[in-house]
């Protein structure tokens, strides 16, 4: 038997799955997709993210894979620049961008080097074990069943171990609908990696060079008056009538190698309970994140060190179930504070775009740009600095 379950090998799962076996605790890591190459992860790594993995003994890992940092934030509005800011930003290091499937399997094959680790991939969990009204480990789809101390769900923001357990999640009222692009690169974001947003009129999309060489990752946020139907749409035609002019003539001469979008409707939400006996949530599956300023990853990694220093101690000492399913309303009541804050200035920035939308004040923003820059940038950056340094003291202990 297995002390540990985790389900879902996403970032959360891998890196808690690596964490635990290195300190010799017994880990089954089930992860239903037969390869990494999800349709869409989030890339963005904040100074928080980047301090959780040197925690970990895995800064060493990430300089082996596909990474790129980030030059800059720069907001346009019609056409005119709104502000610009530098990384990073009076960090050690700037917001750097890592492809997920060569960091995942990174994670996971330095932890099959552990006799302690089992990967079971391409098979999905169907349902829970439970015993004595405590959940006791999970039923395979293939009909296996396999026991444990503890299960972990850690498969995301459409969590099957979440609706298994019967563990309710608070949803925002509105979801985000975003339609995600890649193109051909532009040397011009080679040289400088600006992550821009760009507003013109009621429509805004963000764009950047990615961590994958060559690729440019461009994300458009669908509001609620856009009729254009985004499968048959000259969408060079449209990210060039929108954009500056050097940006406009990339769109127009690469209009060719602009991917069929993909939809993403993000649920953006939080359990009031992370846990039932025998049974913890972490990463989305408890709290799933807004996409604004990427902080979906970073936090998840930082619930791997709180989890970790509140069960390594016991399962290394084979405490009793009582002991175990104690700490994890603890990890909830450490990590729960930095979710709630961070989902709130999440909240405020999307509501401070959604007033863009308003044709007068775009139009005073453009004509006092001079005089509200620094007004502006300022009341921006105090806010980028809690979501990306950290809200609350994460360290690792054990």
């Amino acid at each position: 038997m297995a002390q540990i379950i985790i389900v879902g090998a996403g970032p959360t799962g891998a890196a808690l799955a690596l964490l635990l076996v290195k300190r010799g605790i017994a880990v089954t890591l089930i992860e239903a997709a037969k390869d990494f190459h999800r349709v869409f992860r989030g890339e963005g790594l904040m100074p928080s993210g980047l301090d959780a993995l040197e925690q970990m003994g895995l800064s060493a890992l990430l300089e082996q894979i596909p990474h790129r940092p980030l030059s800059a934030w720069e907001f346009m509005i019609e056409g005119k620049q709104l502000f610009r800011v530098e990384e990073p930003m009076g960090a050690t290091r700037p917001c750097t961008l890592v492809s997920q499937p060569p960091l995942l399997k990174a994670l996971i094959s330095e932890a099959e080097l552990n006799d302690e680790f089992e990967f079971i991939q391409g098979l999905p969990v169907k349902d829970l074990l439970w015993s004595n009204q405590r959940v006791a480990g999970v039923i395979l789809s293939d009909g296996r069943q396999i026991s444990a101390d503890l299960v972990i769900g850690a498969d995301g923001r459409n969590s099957i171990m979440r609706e298994r357990a019967g563990l309710k999640l608070v949803r925002q009222p509105k979801n985000i609908d975003v339609l995600w692009f890649k193109l051909a690169a532009s040397p011009q974001f080679a040289d400088d990696n600006v992550f821009r947003t760009i507003v013109n009129g009621d429509r805004a999309f963000s764009i950047f060079h990615g961590a994958e060489a060559g690729k440019l990752h461009l994300a458009w946020v669908i509001s609620a008056n856009e009729k254009t139907d985004y499968k048959q749409a000259n969408w060079g035609e449209i990210f060039a009538s929108l954009s500056p002019s050097w940006l406009a003539e990339h769109f127009r001469n690469y209009a060719d190698t602009i991917e069929s979008p993909i939809k993403l409707s993000v649920v953006v939400g939080r359990c009031p309970q992370w846990h039932t006996p025998g049974i913890l949530l972490l990463g989305d599956a408890a709290h799933p994140m807004s996409p604004v300023r990427a902080q979906g990853i970073n936090v998840a990694l930082r619930d791997v060190i709180v989890a970790a220093n509140h069960l390594v101690p016991l399962l290394q000492a084979k405490a009793g179930y009582q002991e175990i399913d104690l700490a994890l309303s603890r990890i909830q009541a450490e990590r729960e504070p930095e979710i709630i804050r961070a989902q709130q200035l999440q909240l405020e920035e999307a509501r401070q775009r959604q007033q863009l939308n308003n044709p007068l004040l775009r139009s005073l923003l453009v004509q006092l740009a001079p005089l509200l820059r620094k007004i502006i940038k300022h009341s921006w950056l105090k806010r980028q600095y809690k979501m990306r340094e950290g809200i609350t003291r994460v360290h690792l202990t054990v």
